[in-house]
């Protein structure tokens, strides 16, 4: 029963999909109320499979399915979940759901609520399947699955350059997908398997040298597109900012996770060699995206544009932790990941409902929020504050291990080098704090202008705090006790490194 939990988990909103599909095209509200019962009852299973995973043996696949799906090239229909994976599906299906409750309260114009909701649904499919595939072809389809219902999402109930941003979207990464299934064939072709568990135990031998860095360099380019990793992340900023709320907070709680998962499911543990030899490179990039990203911010005037650049920046962190190969920075990594989920996908969901009381996503047009909204300019700021780093929150800890990884990095990694990105980052922090509280004081305080103050400003609506009371509580669950997450990874992370280690 608890192996069926995972396929319901995975393939419930599928079913949605098609369920939705089949409705008459007035169904208007209703499709929303289905597609929130589907993603719901996803959720419950996920919760559940999750509470009958083994912790003790975090790093060993559980709640296995694994069937023979196309024999001539031995590709099989293979999932599982780890103590890596596991906070990651649940984090998934949470913010899935909890979008769905969003939606109840606004739908995005034009209407088209029915095609909203199964593209949603659909992809929700393929980022929970993502994270429990244990197949290279299974991860692609999955992989590729998020490609056109993002694209349809932006481009359809997106804003005014919604149709520039859907097809940058699209093209960078369906051009990182290119490079990634090269890399996946070149691992068969050595290998003799697509199947993840078989090539973590034993990393093919053939990839040594030149060509283990070419091949490594195809997923790179795969994974680091979708992370974004600077200088591919260029991308991200128009996405965000053109996407409806909902597709905003997918993209940024969810499928910027799917890069940095591709990178400690496969690409370092399958090609260790490899990884050793990019991992300053991606630490240096990383510390770019974080002061990068820092910077930017200091710059906009858009709320949303603000807080994709924000992203670029602590995804930075994440990918500084996967690049110090210690069990401190990954598991820093993937609790920072966990964390940006919460943290960003709640940022999203307070810029979208500002966005939809001042018609206005500018700065400098927003302000006196405190006065006329004082629970919505309380959350704004909670989440502004957890996101910067506050001890206490979740966002802290993420950064924190990632940096402590960076101080003593793996072994054969340079040490100075490591310590200067760690000072780096550490700069990137207080830029960090910098812009969000600089935001803050312009978005929240002072008085209403004359246009703001002639409008009728409501306050959180119940709807509203259906879909964000979880993250708010989450972030303050995960701050205080941060073994949520670490309990799962801790075992998890520390077996995938003896791997890489061997």
């Amino acid at each position: 029963m608890s192996n069926s939990l995972l396929t319901l988990a995975v393939f419930l909103p599928l079913a949605g999909a098609a369920v939705v599909a089949a409705l008459p095209s007035t169904a208007g509200h209703f499709a929303v109320r289905v597609g929130c019962a589907f993603a719901l009852v996803a959720l419950v299973s996920g919760v559940v499979a999750g509470a009958g995973f083994d912790y003790s043996a975090a790093g060993t696949p559980q709640l296995v399915v694994d069937a023979r799906w196309i024999p001539a090239i031995d590709v099989h229909f293979h999932l599982g979940v780890d103590g890596v994976s596991l906070p990651l599906l649940e984090l998934s299906l949470l913010v899935s759901a909890l979008c769905f409750v969003y939606l109840q309260w606004r739908l995005p114009e034009p209407g088209r609520p029915k095609a909203l909701v199964a593209l949603l649904l659909l992809l929700e499919t393929g980022m929970n399947g993502t994270f429990v595939a244990l197949d290279l072809i299974l991860f692609f389809v999955f992989w590729e699955t998020v490609l056109i219902p993002m694209y349809f999402i932006i481009g359809l109930w997106g804003g005014v350059d919604r149709r520039h941003a859907a097809i940058k979207f699209f093209l960078y990464t369906f051009f990182g997908s290119a490079f990634m299934l090269l890399s996946f064939l070149a691992i068969y072709f050595t290998a003799g398997t697509f199947d993840i568990t078989r090539l973590t135990a034993h990393a093919p031998a053939g990839f040594g040298g030149v060509l283990g860095d070419v091949v490594f360099l195809g997923l790179f380019l795969g994974f680091a597109v979708k992370v974004p990793l600077w200088p591919l992340h260029t991308w991200l900023p128009d996405a965000h900012t053109e996407a409806p709320t909902v597709g905003s907070v997918l993209l940024a709680a969810v499928m910027l996770k799917m890069g940095a998962y591709g990178f400690i499911r496969i690409a370092f543990p399958v090609l260790p060699q490899a990884a050793h030899d990019f991992a300053p490179v991606i630490a240096v990039l990383a510390v770019i995206a974080i002061l990068y990203g820092a910077l930017c911010c200091l710059a906009q005037t858009d709320l949303k544009r603000l807080i994709a650049f924000s992203s670029v920046g602590h995804m930075g962190f994440i990918m500084l932790g996967i690049a110090t190969m210690t069990e401190i920075g990954v598991n820093g990594a993937v609790f920072g990941m966990v964390a940006h989920g919460l943290i960003t996908g709640m940022l999203f969901f307070v810029a979208g409902s500002l966005h939809e009381r001042y018609h206005t996503r500018s700065i400098p047009e927003l302000g006196a929020l405190l006065s006329q909204a004082p629970r919505l300019g309380s959350v704004l700021t909670f989440t502004a504050i957890a996101s910067l780093g506050l001890p206490g929150l979740a966002g802290f800890w993420g950064e924190l291990l990632s940096l402590l990884g960076a101080y003593s990095p793996g072994p054969g990694l340079n040490v100075v080098l490591y310590r200067v990105l760690m000072a780096g980052g550490g700069i990137g922090i207080i830029l960090t704090a910098g812009y969000f509280l600089w935001t803050l004081q312009r978005v929240t305080l002072g008085r209403p202008s004359e246009r703001n103050a002639a409008l009728v400003i409501t306050d959180v609506h119940a709807l509203e705090w259906g879909a964000w009371a979880p993250l708010v509580g989450l972030i303050v669950v995960a701050g205080v006790w941060p073994g949520l997450v670490l309990g799962s990874t801790v075992g998890a992370v520390h077996q995938l490194l003896a791997g890489i280690a061997q």
